[in-house]
């Protein structure tokens, strides 16, 4: 009878579970990206699964959060990055809100996106941006970028819904003789008179009925909110202390990328090619003065003790350093052919 009344999914201990779809090569592109943003920085904090990521840092006392916003079709489709309050800066629009790097514009899915995070942090901090004189709503919570369909609302299945209200409700008319017992015709004490409803006297709250009451009904008290954070005072002071510290971090990889430079045209100076190409203009010109000594020795110039010497000595230096050469040209040529792939 299992055909009449299959059985439920996961339902029956003897069923077996039904497997999970594979993901898709876009979603695993889009899971890699994501993974990525996360380890981006520590401080990201995820808004909305896979879809919105926030990121607050602050330069120069201003505090600034950058809002990651993951369309539908990511990595396909580029994401939107956008900062509040809105800001001035190279990387950001005219309205100071999204951000126009060239990272972003020409980003693909084999793109990086927690490294072009790291980038954009890197050149806030070397330039930082200046807030902007007018300030409007966070993009996000009201205006979604133009271009993106919005995204569907989660319902809450537990909470029923509210009935809707009969816009024209007609009453049944009583008889008054009826309606109204015998008790309800006695005179009673007329109300007291106000004037207007600013003349109502006012209930003066008191600290247990500071009670917020929310849409499901249930009651809260509001937390206590201190007047001062002396907290905010230490982390100003750590954060001057911090910039200091990577100004010196920048000064010294310049330094050190400087010295590696020099370091570098060192060892390409003295590489076995270069000590080839010496040896072999020095043997050249050691060959050029012992000919010029023999020309001066032929035309007179030059007494025979002084051209015996002079003459043998340069002709000595001159197979000395061409032995040499040969000798280093052996072992540059055995050399690449021990490290020759096979």
């Amino acid at each position: 009878m299992n055909w009449l009344f299959p059985l439920a999914k996961g339902g029956g201990s003897g069923s077996p579970a039904a497997p999970l779809p594979a993901r898709t090569s876009l979603q695993q592109q889009k899971q890699r990206q994501i993974e990525s943003l996360r380890g981006a920085h520590a401080s990201i904090t995820e808004i909305q699964k896979d879809v919105e990521y926030r990121l607050p840092f602050t330069v120069n006392n201003l505090t600034i959060n950058i809002n990651i916003l993951l369309p539908p079709q990511f990595p396909q489709e580029k994401p939107v990055i956008s900062v509040f309050p809105p800001v001035r800066h190279h990387l950001v629009d005219k309205q100071g809100v999204y951000v126009t790097s060239p990272l972003i514009s020409n980003f693909t899915m084999h793109s990086d996106l927690g490294k072009i995070i790291q980038s954009l942090l890197d050149e806030f901090w070397k330039n930082p941006p200046v807030l902007a004189p007018s300030s409007t709503s966070f993009p996000y919570l009201f205006n979604k970028p133009a271009g993106m369909p919005p995204y569907a609302p989660q319902g809450f299945p537990f909470l029923p819904p509210y009935p809707p209200q009969e816009a024209n409700r007609t009453m049944a008319a009583m008889p008054v003789a009826e309606a109204v017992p015998s008790s309800y015709t006695a005179d009673k004490p007329a109300a007291p008179s106000y004037g207007l409803i600013a003349d109502l006297p006012l209930p003066v709250p008191t600290a247990e009925a500071v009670l917020q009451v929310g849409q499901n009904g249930c009651t809260y008290k509001m937390p206590d909110v201190p007047d001062t954070f002396p907290e905010l005072s230490e982390l100003r002071s750590k954060t001057v202390i911090f910039v200091f510290q990577y100004e010196q971090l920048t000064q010294m990889k310049a330094a050190f990328e400087k010295k590696m430079q020099r370091q570098h045209e060192l060892s390409e100076s003295c590489s076995p090619s270069a000590l080839q190409a010496r040896l072999k203009v020095a043997a050249h010109e050691a060959e050029e003065e012992s000919d010029t000594i023999a020309e001066d020795f032929l035309e007179g110039k030059t007494e025979i003790d002084d051209f015996l010497s002079s003459f043998m000595e340069k002709r000595t230096l001159c197979h000395c350093r061409r032995a040499k050469e040969e000798k280093l040209q052996q072992a540059i040529a055995m050399h690449s052919q021990f490290h020759a792939p096979l």
